[in-house]
């Protein structure tokens, strides 16, 4: 029995991980409609959003008769549902058995991840019939026997792989991050910035939430609101961060399609051909985009401090504005990877033109990624340099004293 506990302790961190993606995935669809998909469509569409949050290939293809040709794709990762299941696997990583060593539940997450993953890649697919509607569009469908029909499958073996490499991935994070998994000497000095980094992540979903809520409530649309929260808040929040450090968005929107975005910036983006996305263009729009640098500055100081307080007291501040620095630059890198957005579909009759303003579209988004990265790591240090400047003027109080730590103790506690 002792020696199964471990296996009982990973397997239930695997199965509330997959539940805890497949019931955000669920949530969020059904509010954006999708439980009124024919042909039970419902569930396996859940489950391919499950595909698509472990960073796996869910491929979509189409038919529309043989006078008539589609085409479609799809790359979008529901930030929402990856960041409910890491979460999870991250508690359970942080609070397992006692005396377990890490690597060897990692390896046992690992193992038992591979036949979930297998069982979720195998099973999403499914096909749907797009209706032509009425009107010259549908009789002339009608009439040349057109069927247009769309569906998405799952590339297994490369979903696999990827499946297995992102509970890899959280783990690690979820290690470097801890204070509670012991580490090779070199990676010691990455812990605190590590952590403030995820801090930073998440209270970025934290205000984003804020702002949804506070929208939902007096603007309307709470279900579309709801909607995008359980399936991709992240996919907004974290872009939107990029753009208050200065950062520059390529992208474009046409037809059906909109993003899961707030409407100003899918007014910048819904033009004739590729708009420049940044704080520029957002605030010829909106003059209070500008805000936006103001809470970037207030979120990535208060990151940098935090991460100082955490640090051995006797660092030199260049070192610790050097690791801020390259923190927030591979966070920023971590963020546009994940945070493209690329969809498109059309409809042709004899490989000839797109048919019907309302069957055709494409948006992407895409950042100019090498320029993000520099312009991070620019504010990472400054931010590290002022928030180390700051932990030392003002450090925290003892907890139930209100009187700071004395420098040698702080030396130790951090």
């Amino acid at each position: 029995m002792h020696t199964l506990r471990p296996w009982l302790h990973a397997l239930f961190a695997v199965l509330a991980g997959f539940l805890t993606m497949a019931g955000t995935a669920a949530l969020g669809l059904a509010a954006a409609g999708a439980t009124d998909l024919p042909a039970g469509g419902y569930p396996r569409v859940v489950l391919a959003t499950v595909v698509a949050a472990l960073g796996g290939t869910v491929t979509l293809d189409g038919h529309a008769g043989d006078l008539a040709g589609s085409r479609a794709g799809l790359t979008l990762i529901p930030l929402s549902v990856s960041l409910a299941g890491a979460l999870v696997l991250a508690g359970a990583f942080r609070h397992r058995a006692p005396g377990t060593h890490p690597g060897a539940y990692a390896a046992r997450i690992g193992v038992l991840w591979l036949p979930a993953v297998l069982a979720v890649s195998l099973t999403a697919h499914h096909t749907f019939r797009i209706p032509l509607g009425e009107g010259t569009l549908g009789d002339l469908g009608d009439i040349l026997g057109l069927s247009p029909e769309i569906g998405f499958t799952t590339d297994v073996p490369t979903t696999v792989l990827l499946g297995l490499l992102w509970p890899a991935g959280v783990l690690a994070l979820t290690a470097v991050a801890s204070r509670t998994v012991p580490l090779p000497r070199l990676l010691e000095g990455a812990r605190p910035v590590a952590y403030a980094m995820v801090g930073l992540l998440l209270g970025c979903v934290a205000v984003g939430a804020v702002i949804a809520l506070v929208v939902a409530g007096t603007r309307g649309h709470p279900v579309r609101t709801l909607a995008v929260v359980l399936l991709g808040l992240p996919n907004v929040v974290w872009p939107v961060f990029t753009l208050g450090l200065g950062a520059v968005w390529d992208g474009r929107v046409d037809g059906p399609f909109g993003l899961p975005m707030p409407h100003l910036l899918d007014e910048v983006l819904r033009t004739r051909d590729v708009s420049t996305l940044d704080l520029g263009t957002l605030a010829r729009h909106d003059g209070r985009a500008w805000w936006l640098a103001v809470v970037d500055a207030v979120l990535v100081l208060s990151a940098a401090y935090v991460a100082a307080l955490r640090s051995p007291a006797r660092l030199p501040l260049w070192r610790h504005g050097v690791r801020t620095g390259v923190a927030l630059a591979l966070t920023v890198l971590g963020v546009c990877a994940t945070t493209r957005i690329s969809a498109h579909y059309g409809l042709s009759l004899i490989g000839v033109g797109d048919l019907g303003g309302g069957l055709s579209g494409v948006l992407f988004l895409r950042p100019r990624l090498w320029s993000a990265v520099g312009t991070a790591l620019a504010w990472g240090l400054v931010a590290g340099l002022l928030g180390g400047l700051a932990a030392r003027r003002w450090p925290p109080p003892v907890r139930g004293r209100g009187t700071p730590l004395p420098p040698r103790e702080r030396g130790t506690s951090r």
